[in-house]
């Protein structure tokens, strides 16, 4: 952290963790990785572990795009984590065995901030004064508890900077837009993330103003890209795995529980079902399966560390059709090979339901704002979903195409936030 840097704004998100450094002097730039596997700005919010005797507690460890080439060196021999922010507010999960070691969530975000601290070419050497940590208006996962992500989050942040404040995210997002405004403006901002789809409406004043933006209303739900991929994995993958079959026990014909075709849809439990006692119990079902042949499939994916390569199939055809009507989709890995093509209307109705809940979400915030729909100068879609063209038919059926703006998908809010960190009262914008 060098001295013209008066504060960090950290985007730390499902799929992605991007850092912001203001300047001071109203401006704020990037830090930028290094090393033959960086990607720029963006840092992949993922973890590889391996057993070795010189690492902690006999285990070493990788992050961010590091974790995607370890991995993809030693698939059998490592464990991948990705998108566990997504359990921060969950109750349910207490802590992640890997190598029978176990690891908290916290534990996994302070693992995650020192590999990216590594990898940042000595930007992030001081530890800073005063970091802006996005948040989301609401978190993913049922029983979703904030205060104990709070929790988890300070715990996992209280090495990175002497002084954490927490926004929520699509207001850095909306104070990142807003330098781009020339005059007042009354504008919604839509994150949708890797894990959650967050509002934000923030007044703006004209440039000079003394106080440039002022936040009315956020709202949120626990609904974003990985929803979205579960229902691809859904859809397409899971039937070919034995989900709805059936096994016989005591004379009688029972359907395969649910519960392995949910942990293999959810990308944050599927790295967690290579163990002896979940392979055991596929096995089981598998010898009285009427259709054993699906379960070995099942068995072979989990067995061959194969979620990685499940999930980047999946994420590369969501991709794909928002370009496309129709677009392919090809898996080839575990012994496992799936061949499809997918309809772009298919997809979104497969996401129907999700995106009336979304909608949902919007309208609470223009009501806890008092505005209606016309009440909006402008609309600021950010977060890589926000390119999925049934979401950008309801913004423009809503507000129109005219009131419709995008850019930096990717590094937006953490722009904001930095510039939230460099303004005197932070009081007005925390969380």
């Amino acid at each position: 952290m060098t001295k013209d840097h008066v504060a960090l704004g950290l985007d730390f998100g499902t799929t992605n963790t991007v850092v912001a450094a203001a300047d001071g002097a109203g401006g704020s730039h990037l830090i930028d990785f290094a090393g033959e596997a960086a990607t720029g700005a963006v840092f992949r919010s993922a973890l590889c572990f391996w057993e070795d005797e010189r690492g902690w507690n006999g285990i070493a460890s990788e992050g961010g795009p590091w974790a995607i080439e370890e991995y993809l060196q030693s698939p059998l021999d490592s464990r991948f984590i990705q998108s566990f922010k997504s359990v921060a507010a969950s109750p349910l999960f207490e802590r992640a065995l890997i190598f029978n070691k176990p690891f908290r969530f916290e534990d996994m975000g302070r693992l995650l901030l020192q590999k990216l601290v590594a990898h940042a070419g000595g930007q992030l050497a001081d530890r800073p004064a005063r970091v802006v940590v996005g948040r989301p208006v609401e978190y993913a996962g049922a029983r979703a508890d904030a205060a104990l992500a709070r929790n988890r989050y300070d715990l996992m942040l209280k090495e990175f900077g002497a002084e954490i404040h927490y926004v929520y995210e699509p207001l850095g997002a909306a104070h990142s837009y807003a330098t781009r405004l020339t005059e007042p403006a009354t504008i919604l901002v839509a994150d949708f993330g890797g894990g959650t789809t967050d509002f934000s409406i923030v007044r703006v004043a004209e440039p000079g103003a003394a106080r440039r933006c002022v936040p009315l209303a956020s709202a949120g739900v626990g609904i974003a890209g990985d929803r979205f991929d579960q229902r691809i994995v859904t859809q397409l993958v899971l039937p070919l795995l034995g989900k709805g079959g059936q096994y016989r026990s005591m004379g009688k014909l029972l359907e395969i529980p649910g519960g392995y075709f949910s942990d293999v849809a959810d990308w944050s439990r599927l790295a967690m079902m290579r163990n002896r006692r979940t392979l055991e119990e596929l096995r089981r079902l598998q010898r009285d399966a009427l259709d054993p042949a699906a379960l070995g499939r099942m068995i072979a994916l989990i067995e061959n560390e194969q979620g990685f390569p499940l999930y980047d199939a999946v994420g590369r055809v969501k991709r794909a059709l928002s370009d496309a009507e129709v677009a392919p989709f090809r898996f080839d890995g575990g012994g496992v090979t799936i061949e499809t093509e997918v309809r772009r209307d298919a997809f979104e109705g497969w996401i129907a339901n999700d995106l009336h809940r979304i909608e949902a979400a919007m309208d609470a915030a223009l009501a806890k704002a008092a505005l209606p729909a016309a009440a909006i100068d402008r609309v600021f879609l950010t977060g890589g979903s926000s390119l999925i063209p049934a979401i950008r038919a309801m913004f423009r059926r809503l507000f129109g195409e005219a009131r419709i703006a995008t850019g930096g998908e990717l590094t937006s809010i953490a722009h904001g936030l930095a510039l939230i960190g460099a303004e005197d009262d932070l009081t007005p914008w925390t969380a």
